[in-house]
């Protein structure tokens, strides 16, 4: 019960890695507020204690401060917010893409974290002077790292998330408040829902995740416990980083893998 009393907000909680996330942080105790555009969220908090769900656009201003409010009212204050609600924008390359996707995945993944971190930040940071410290979370991407995991639009966002989490942990000095970012690689998500399903649909399963070490596709609760221990006190001193989560994908340059026990050539 690591979050006992602990007040928890999570968007994109909807499916994924947010529905995920928000069950784990209940069943740890937490009082959890799930948010997502999608009704689904109403599912997510289904038969949990102290949960609500909200229904909001979590790269609309006026949806996170009526957000942030609905927590302090519900549940006295906020301790930590997992700002994990994002768009993957398709695979349109720089010279196929509009500059309203390129806005609309912006608005969403990056100044949705922003606007968390803007409205939410000064909330828990009120809380940790009572309670030691809080934390912030916010979903980038091995596509943030470096090209090739993503949409140059999804890509882009999810580098400037990165930074953003760097620039948030400075600004947040001494406020014992911490700022640290998801990097997950292939995840079974509403995101990638359609690749699976077409990967299952042609018989080319075992194809998914095939480029990491690992051999496979990952599931939500592996990024979930990742976002819990990063919101604990046992992170108490990991503040501005980058966590992948990926398998081992962003561990090498593409190469020709060597199999386990066999020669490389």
């Amino acid at each position: 019960m690591r979050f006992r009393d602990k007040v928890v907000i999570v968007t994109g909680a909807g499916s994924g890695i947010g529905r995920a996330t928000a069950q784990a942080f209940a069943a740890e105790g937490a009082r959890v507020v799930a948010a997502d555009m999608s009704g689904q969220v109403y599912a997510t908090v289904e038969g949990l204690d102290n949960a609500i769900a909200v229904s909001m656009d979590a790269g609309k201003e006026s949806d996170v401060e009526a957000l942030v409010a609905t927590a302090c009212e519900a549940f006295g204050g906020v301790d930590i917010f997992f700002a994990n609600a994002g768009i993957s924008g398709g695979a349109a390359g720089i010279f196929d893409s509009s500059v309203e996707l390129w806005t609309e995945v912006l608005r969403v993944n990056l100044i949705g974290p922003a606007l968390a971190i803007k409205h939410a930040g000064p909330k828990i940071v009120e809380r940790a002077k009572q309670t030691g410290g809080g934390a912030i979370l916010c979903t980038a991407s091995v596509a943030g790292l470096r090209s090739g995991a993503g949409g140059p639009a999804y890509s882009a966002s999810k580098a400037g998330v990165i930074n953003l989490v760097q620039s948030a942990a400075q600004q947040l000095a001494t406020s014992n408040v911490r700022v640290n970012a998801i990097c997950p690689g292939l995840i079974e998500t509403g995101m990638t829902q359609r690749a699976f399903d077409y990967a299952r649909e042609v018989g080319k399963e075992h194809k998914l995740g095939q480029l990491n070490p690992l051999r496979r596709a990952g599931v939500p609760d592996e990024i979930a416990q990742v976002a819990l221990f990063l919101a604990s006190d046992a992170a108490s001193y990991v503040n501005g980083q980058a966590w992948v989560v990926d398998g081992g994908l962003s561990s090498s340059h593409p190469v020709t893998r060597q199999e386990f026990g066999k020669p490389a050539f």
